[in-house]
């Protein structure tokens, strides 16, 4: 295919100028349709993507379209292609661009923060001040951008990481779920050796912050949940004790294995009224909190036990402060095997059944990864 001046392709890896996306019709509704392949621009590379997992979040942009669009009270975007914890290679590079070769292997994470508001400068670039405005360049890619639903696409250098050989396609869509839970657990201070961590729901991001605090040092690690399948994977990725709400009193386990005084962090992943009081009445005076889940609808708490007991109250959002990179480099040196929430695969031409399966959790889907027809070394689930 032609290419605009100062892109560099090879002919190992030839790039056609259409490619198959999956992109939003109406609500609840995907279409698969031809694109044109997006070139890179200063500091881009083109990414062939070779597998995506599926996160809640996509979900609920499927239903009710694209941050960008909620945000800013525009209309549905009905070409708008989402997925956004995929990996994939290296195939074009935009002008300049010598950090990264064609041919590597790279996974992504979603924001790339326009790199000149104050948040940015300071490493929040997923509360980017300029969120939804590629034209000062911000991007985030299956959020306010086009994501990984298709054959191609186009990102920011900052935004990747090196898949090392000895990992799986698979395995590497998940860095982004660590990131998140990694940037949780930087928020609340990322010094936590040797302190007690909670972790309130086992979805895939509660799970890989057990392994995340299990592997920097954290002890206890306590995870909470109803599900015994669930618990059970959190026990092998770390925890040291699991708590199954519906036969436990989760506050008083908490408080028993620490001495009566509660928690140093709490990571609230569960998005409810009752998981976030239940975080305030576990936690330890001088105590944070990271809520890494959004509740659904406003929730009513006892302000007055944070205030009281001097508890700190932190919001999440994404992966930020480079905490991808930091966690896959917890993943490469095999310090928690992330493919044990790993549950089932599809093509990506199945995208439907495979959102089906994330969305109605059939069979205890946990993460589902959908492939792309050029990935030679994706990890099947029955593996």
């Amino acid at each position: 295919m032609s290419k605009p001046a100062g892109i560099r392709t090879s002919a190992d890896h030839p790039i056609p100028t259409q490619m198959k996306a999956w992109v939003l019709g109406g609500p609840d509704e995907l279409l698969l349709r031809d694109k044109p392949v997006p070139m890179p621009g200063r500091a881009e590379v083109l990414v062939r993507i070779d597998a995506v997992a599926i996160c809640a979040t996509d979900l609920e942009i499927i239903h009710s379209g694209s941050p960008a669009s909620i945000l800013g009270g525009l209309p549905f975007n009905k070409n708008f292609t989402p997925g956004h914890e995929y990996m994939g290679t290296v195939v074009a590079l935009g002008p300049g661009v010598d950090e990264y070769a064609i041919g590597e292997r790279i996974s992504v994470e979603i924001h790339a923060g326009c790199g000149q508001c104050k948040r940015c400068r300071q490493g929040m670039y997923t509360s980017c001040l300029n969120y939804g405005k590629p034209e000062k360049g911000h991007r985030a890619n299956g959020f306010t951008t086009d994501g990984g639903f298709a054959e191609y696409a186009v990102n920011h250098i900052n935004t990747l990481a090196r898949v090392p050989d000895t990992m799986s396609d698979a395995e590497a869509t998940l860095v982004v779920t660590a990131g998140t839970s990694m940037y949780g657990l930087t928020e609340l201070g990322g010094l936590v050796a040797g302190e007690s961590v909670v972790v309130i729901g086992p979805g895939p991001i509660g799970l890989l912050a057990v392994a995340v605090a299990k592997a920097i040092g954290a002890s206890p690690v306590i995870l909470t949940g109803t599900r015994n399948g669930r618990l059970a994977i959190g026990k092998a990725l770390g925890a040291d004790r699991t708590v199954n709400i519906n036969e436990e009193d989760a506050v008083a386990v908490v408080k028993g294995l620490t001495g009566g005084i509660g928690a140093d962090y709490v990571v609230e992943c569960a998005g409810t009224e009752a998981t976030i009081e239940e975080a305030i009445r576990m936690t330890n005076r001088g105590g944070k909190i990271c809520l890494a889940a959004f509740p659904h609808e406003r929730v009513t708490l006892d302000i007055a036990q944070l205030a009281r007991n001097n508890i700190y109250l932190y919001g999440i959002r994404g992966e930020g402060r480079s905490a991808a990179r930091r966690a896959m480099a917890l993943m490469a040196e095999k310090r928690f095997d992330a493919t044990r929430i790993h549950t089932h695969t599809f093509p990506l031409a199945d995208l439907p059944t495979a959102l089906r399966y994330a969305r109605e959790r059939i069979d205890d889907a946990i993460k589902v990864v959908v492939t792309n027809r050029h990935a030679a070394t994706v990890a099947s689930a029955a593996e």
